[in-house]
């Protein structure tokens, strides 16, 4: 990516931000607590969610990602073998991994801030190995820079999934579907 999304603040979601999400996603948001990042154009990419979901489930990703072209991106890199190749540079180089396991205690600490999951994993796989590039980018586009070296290591390998415009129009999202998903 020649320039990463810029960072946003954390905001409250507006009945557009919750159209959008059910736009990109096809069903309405669980747990939805806050929109944790935008993307450049406008519409909701990460969301942050309650550690329990309203029927008490416990639900221990706490960003999630929610643009679909950033998502299929993602998937593309997973399907080449790039959460493989990260996992095994954990085993090798001890900066990395202790770096990954900052980026760990920071996810645990930011979800227990809004209720302890005692015994639940962070997510995506931290602190030992890499199984979700969709959670480490999230938390890379909520937490901002330099708190998930994997995250963000992703987040350069990824096109500008919005120069395209919106993964959804923001008149669709609050009137209805659009004709056109625009995935990547």
């Amino acid at each position: 990516m020649d320039t990463p999304p810029p960072q946003t603040e954390r905001t409250e979601p507006t009945d557009a931000d919750v159209a959008a999400f059910k736009e990109q996603l096809g069903r309405p948001p669980r747990g939805l607590r806050a929109i944790a990042h935008r993307c450049p154009c406008g519409q909701p990419d990460v969301v942050e969610t309650a550690p329990r979901l309203p029927d008490g489930t416990p639900f221990p990703t706490t960003y999630y990602l929610t643009c679909p072209r950033a998502a299929s991106a993602i998937g593309t890199l997973e399907a080449n073998g790039v959460m493989r190749e990260m996992t095994e540079r954990l085993a090798t180089d001890p900066e990395l991994a202790a770096a990954y396991r900052a980026a760990h205690e920071d996810y645990l600490a930011r979800r227990d801030a809004i209720e302890v999951l005692a015994g639940f994993p962070s997510a995506g796989g931290m602190p030992d190995r890499v199984k979700c590039l969709h959670v480490l980018v999230g938390h890379s586009l909520a937490a901002g820079p330099g708190v998930n070296p994997l995250g963000d290591e992703t987040l350069a390998l990824l096109p500008e999934w919005w120069a395209k415009g919106p993964c959804v129009s923001p008149c669709a999202a609050v009137t209805g579907p659009q004709t056109e998903r625009g995935t990547a």
